[in-house]
């Protein structure tokens, strides 16, 4: 898909505030929106049924864990939240550290949160562009994401993106994915 149709670039003089973003979203919502850390709005294709499978069976695994360990608060696909930069992003699934969670208030909890998450998933679909997937991931880990998985079932490889700004590249038919020091005890083994 040409990448051009995907986002709405704001006039010349206007960006797209907090406000209106969150208005435009709620009055959209079979409407999948994030904005970038410019203003632009990006328009999110659904996942094919396969890759909404997958996602939901990692974010059910992400949520077992954090039932049993409750540290933090596990979210879907559809959240956003409003990264330090601006940025409005919704990654396949994540995770926020409970006192973390907990310094918000009720209202910020509202709407998009003003946070990035402790911890990232993105599946790449057959509409992700490889190339914007590492740059959003890259991203997450400028605004504060302390562990990120990169998943490219296609290319049978998933990214770690770990806070100190190290990349680990894994790669096969099937891999081990640790959730190390964020997610304490948190491990899954997964299909490519």
């Amino acid at each position: 898909m040409d990448q051009q149709l995907r986002t709405l670039h704001p006039p010349h003089d206007y960006r797209f505030d907090d406000e209106f973003f969150f208005a435009l979203c709620q009055a959209n919502e079979t409407l999948r929106l994030e904005r970038d850390a410019s203003g632009n709005i990006i328009f999110m294709p659904p996942t094919g049924t396969e890759t909404g499978r997958y996602n939901l069976e990692l974010a059910i695994e992400l949520g077992i864990w954090n039932r049993q360990k409750q540290l933090g608060v596990t979210f879907d696909s559809s959240t956003g939240f409003t990264l330090p930069n601006s940025a409005v992003r919704s990654p396949d699934a994540s995770w926020v550290a409970k006192e973390r969670w907990d310094a918000l208030t009720e209202r910020e909890r509202q709407g998009f949160a003003p946070i990035c998450p402790d911890f990232v998933i993105e599946v790449r679909s057959k509409s992700d562009d490889l190339k914007e997937l590492k740059t959003k991931m890259e991203e997450y880990r400028t605004n504060g994401t302390r562990l990120g998985w990169l998943i490219d079932r296609a290319g049978q490889q998933v990214f770690i993106y770990r806070e100190n700004g190290s990349i680990e590249i894994k790669q096969g038919s099937s891999v081990t994915l640790s959730g190390e020091d964020v997610l304490p005890d948190f491990s899954i083994s997964l299909p490519l």
